[in-house]
């Protein structure tokens, strides 16, 4: 059987932090990176893609980006997908909004003098095509509904950024 798993041309490597800010960060213009998964789970009929930092300063940490109703024959996500204005998402899947209150990739900006922080990105296999929620579904409602009833399989990958001292 093989691994369902996730990787990404973009994250990992040879990047320095700042790098990592200057790329993929608030300083880069927020360019999402490229994802590809692999091996997804038969019955696998969509997937969703979310970006979360658990390690934000606040209770639920901060979520950076949601995608949802990627269709099940896309096995990968270019860099820049999450801009909005750029067109890169696949037909029929969405960008819902997340912490900063829009539907689009927000790259790390912790606090300048934090410690590090890990990124973790996930891509959800899922049994529906849709999960029928709205860009502006709460993320915690389809996130639940996604992770209680329709996850078959997931795969991540974690990136770490620690800001500079202010």
């Amino acid at each position: 059987m093989n691994t369902f798993t996730l990787s990404s041309n973009d994250l990992g490597g040879n990047f320095t932090q700042e790098q990592l800010a200057d790329i993929f960060g608030y300083k880069g213009g927020n360019v999402s990176p490229h994802l590809a998964w692999e091996n997804a789970p038969e019955g696998t009929k969509s997937f969703a893609v979310l970006c979360h930092d658990p390690d934000a300063p606040t209770p639920s940490g901060f979520w950076h980006w949601a995608v949802f109703d990627i269709p099940a024959n896309v096995s990968e996500l270019p860099s820049g997908a999450g801009n909005p204005q750029a067109d890169k998402l696949p037909d029929k899947a969405f960008m819902a909004e997340v912490d900063t209150g829009m539907a689009a990739y927000c790259g790390p900006c912790p606090p300048l003098g934090d410690f590090t922080h890990s990124y973790l990105f996930t891509v959800y296999a899922l049994d529906v095509e849709t999960l029928g929620i709205t860009p502006q579904t709460p993320l915690a409602q389809a996130t639940f509904m996604m992770v209680m009833q329709h996850e078959l399989a997931r795969a991540s990958l974690v990136a770490y950024y620690k800001p500079k001292k202010g």
